[in-house]
């Protein structure tokens, strides 16, 4: 019985471990901010707000497909379907405030 709670805790720790994020974000914005004078460095950082806009249209684009799903077949989401709906929109408003703010900032850095 002594031998079987260590193990257990090892596989637990273990899992765990294996799932968490070590580098949320692969670029230190701060750091790379700061330290951006040459011109390849501002074609980096506009790639990198260029990626990140896209990958935010993308998102909007799931939950646009989810918006759209809520509101023709809103019987089958009974009285919460108007709060998925909002919901989603909510999350389409973000994610395309959110990208037109990355391409701002992408064309700012590719005019420096």
């Amino acid at each position: 019985m002594n031998a079987k709670l260590p193990i257990t805790l090892f596989l637990s720790l273990s899992l765990l471990t294996a799932c968490a994020q070590t580098n949320p974000h692969p670029m230190d914005m701060d750091l790379a901010l700061q330290n951006a004078k040459t011109k390849e460095d501002h074609e980096a950082l506009a790639e990198h707000y260029e990626e990140a806009a896209q990958d935010m249209q993308e998102k909007s684009k799931e939950y646009k497909k989810l918006f759209d799903q809520y509101e023709e077949k809103s019987y089958l989401y009974g009285r919460q379907a108007e709060d998925l709906k909002a919901h989603a929109q909510k999350l389409i408003d973000v994610y395309e405030k959110a990208s037109e703010e990355n391409l701002k900032m992408a064309k700012m850095h590719r005019h420096m």
